[in-house]
């Protein structure tokens, strides 16, 4: 195993063999914000992540390196950076696509690391590589395509476009049924799938977005 898969299976467990039975083992209660520029286009993407406490006593065995039972500014950080190292492979779970075409992202600048209640919390913000203008029919969405890490929206309030720039466009937030998706997609989603640990462009299906038409 590279070096780079023992981080991920440490920090994140995105791709470990024993990823093969597809369904979460890390739960995560996340918001995201799709803000509009003054300009015209797509500013950033915020994220909050708010991890459950199993995983999140994990980090905090991994990362305590003085044994105080807690996270100190460096060690947060050191969490951080390697969640940003990490993800990259994944554009940080962000989807995003623009009629139909899937939009690179650009990495962000920072992933801020608290840690509150026993609880690991994350804040970062990442943007389209590219600029993206408010046109056409817009996804946006936050998910694993490993379908190991389950994110998952409260409440619509938790997934929202924000800029006066959404004024003139249409949006709504998506939650698929599941037992829809599958009885729809009984030939396409076969035991491949769900034992695939890199997972496949079909775990969209199932994930909650934000639908946006301007």
């Amino acid at each position: 195993m590279t070096r780079k898969l023992a981080i991920l299976t440490t920090l994140m467990g995105l791709m470990v063999p024993a990823a093969a039975f597809a369904h979460p083992h890390i739960f995560v209660e996340a918001r995201l914000e799709v803000v509009a520029g003054d300009d015209g286009n797509i500013k950033e993407l915020r994220n909050v992540w708010r991890f459950d406490e199993v995983f999140s006593s994990t980090v905090l065995l991994d990362f305590d390196k003085n044994k105080n039972l807690k996270l100190d500014p460096d060690e947060l950080k050191a969490v951080g950076t390697t969640v940003k190292q990490s993800l990259a492979d994944f554009d940080y779970y962000t989807n995003i696509t623009q009629n139909g075409k899937k939009i690179d992202i650009a990495p962000p600048e920072v992933i801020n690391v608290d840690y509150k209640d026993g609880q690991l919390l994350m804040f970062f913000a990442v943007k389209p590589a590219t600029p993206m203008p408010l046109k056409g029919d817009m996804t946006f969405g936050v998910w694993d395509p490993t379908l190991y890490t389950s994110l998952d929206f409260a409440t619509d309030k938790d997934i929202v476009a924000e800029g006066a720039g959404f004024k003139a466009c249409q949006h709504k937030v998506v939650r698929p049924n599941p037992d829809e998706v599958i009885a729809q997609n009984q030939k396409t989603l076969t035991q491949a799938f769900f034992n695939d640990p890199m997972g496949t462009t079909m775990s969209k299906l199932f994930a909650t977005r934000i639908d946006v038409t301007c």
